[in-house]
């Protein structure tokens, strides 16, 4: 079977060829650390993570899956100043809660770059569009640089839209030319602290958040690399100005683009003047985990996700059908391959992850199976089929476990090499140390004081 993947870019689906035959590389832009994160968080989280899955298990190819971490904002600055903490401890203490939660959803990534890292090479990369004719540093003796929009004949490419018909900033703000022209340099502030700035040819500063993603791909991944994704909301315009740069800057960047549909309450978007937001701890407290990725995955991954307590708990219960299936079962099996999938579950996921389609096949066999285990029949295709198929989605059924010593021993060993890879800035280490635990079936929090860890449910 061929993959077919809606690709924004070109509105219209594509038989996925990744670059390299047998390998996938995928970017997906990550939370901005400034505050706790939301359900629109989790949604864009599971959705690249089944999208991985599927080329993992289903086509049998190598993933390469990044997750960025924008650790330096003006947000996370403005919030840190509101609550008298260092911005480094918010970001740290609120990327603590992102990973506990994608961790709890099985939804971590293989790497996850911290911009702090890449201040560099972000540096390197904005010299090479000025030199290039695309950048500019501003008139007003400023250390700000923008890109200069009208420079790149398809700047609007990714949306379809005319650089006349785009919304820009304030054509005089801190020396641009245009409204579109957007910032690759941010002149640092006298009252922002001065651990957030860093030298730059042009004068001490911070990077844009654009230019921190194409930095990031670029050495994470190369100048060409197979999927970007993220949210609908990031399409315009980070994703329309990260597309921009790379290109202007001379490298091919993504063959795809892919967005997840936002999340509603009762139709409407969630929003604070709305006063309809639901807090992650809410949606756990209505659904285990397991249950809340259910339902995060149960519509079409680019279709709007409407959120309400009942949604979760039909979710709840159409995962309780499944545990109850597999409880009933002499033994689960294990060791499962891409053949003990259904072909109508293949169909659904390589069209576009058709999830919805794919588990009504999931719950087919689940009724299959009973209706054997009922009349003392042998039921081991069907749960061999339901086995492959959770593989596939990634949900994880498995019920919790005792402590073992040397696990804990292992545990603690980890943790204590990761919290040394951060004190030392090494992120790439850590990220590896973090996905090492992952696999052990562990959870690790982190709080501004220490990492505490449980086993996954």
């Amino acid at each position: 079977m061929t993959l077919s993947l809606f690709d924004s870019q070109s509105q219209q689906l594509r038989a996925f060829e990744p670059i390299t035959p047998g390998c996938a590389s995928i970017y997906v832009c990550g939370p901005t650390v400034q505050s706790a994160p939301h359900v629109g968080h989790l949604r864009s989280a599971v959705a690249f993570d089944i999208l991985a899955s599927w080329i993992r298990f289903g086509h049998g190819f190598g993933v390469k899956l990044v997750r960025n971490v924008t650790d330096i904002d003006d947000k996370i600055l403005v919030n840190a100043a509101a609550q008298g903490v260092e911005w480094q401890a918010l970001a740290v203490s609120v990327e603590g809660e992102f990973n506990s939660v994608y961790q709890s959803l099985s939804a971590d990534a293989d790497l996850t770059p911290h911009a702090t890292a890449y201040i560099i090479d972000m540096i390197a990369l904005i010299e090479r569009l000025i030199s290039r004719g695309h950048a500019y540093q501003a008139a007003d003796g400023s250390a700000n640089v923008f890109f200069d929009s009208a420079s790149w004949a398809d700047y609007g490419e990714l949306t379809n839209q005319a650089i006349e018909s785009m919304e820009g900033e304030e054509v005089a703000s801190h020396g641009r030319r245009r409204a579109t022209d957007f910032a690759l340099w941010k002149a640092a502030k006298s009252d922002e602290p001065d651990t957030a700035a860093w030298q730059s040819p042009w004068g001490l500063g911070r990077p844009g958040w654009h230019i921190e993603c194409s930095a990031m791909t670029r050495s994470v991944l190369g100048e060409h690399f197979d999927i970007h994704g993220g949210g609908l909301d990031l399409r315009f315009p980070h994703h329309e100005n990260e597309l921009a740069q790379s290109r202007a800057a001379g490298f091919e960047f993504a063959n795809y683009w892919m967005h997840n549909g936002l999340v509603t309450v009762g139709g409407q978007k969630m929003s604070k003047s709305l006063g309809n937001g639901v807090s992650v701890e809410e949606l756990f407290e209505q659904g285990s985990a397991v249950a809340v990725r259910y339902w995060l995955a149960s519509a079409h991954y680019r279709s709007t996700l409407d959120y309400s307590p009942s949604a979760v708990a039909e979710a709840t219960a159409a995962v309780a059908r499944i545990q109850n299936f597999v409880k009933r079962l002499p033994e689960m099996p294990t060791a499962v391959a891409a053949s003990d999938l259904p072909s109508a579950f293949v169909v659904a996921m390589d069209a576009d992850l058709n999830v919805p389609a794919a588990l009504a096949v999931l719950h087919d066999s689940v009724r299959q199976g009973n209706v054997r285990l009922d009349s003392n029949q042998d039921a081991a295709p069907e749960a061999r089929a339901v086995a492959a198929m959770l593989r596939a989605l990634n949900l994880n059924l498995a019920s919790e476990v005792s402590v073992d010593a040397d696990l804990a021993a292992r545990v603690e060993e980890l943790i204590a090499r990761r919290a040394d890879a951060r004190a030392n800035r090494d992120f790439e280490l850590a990220d590896r140390i973090r996905h090492e635990i992952s696999q052990l079936g562990v959870t690790i929090e982190d709080t501004q004081t220490k990492t505490t860890w449980s086993l996954n449910g």
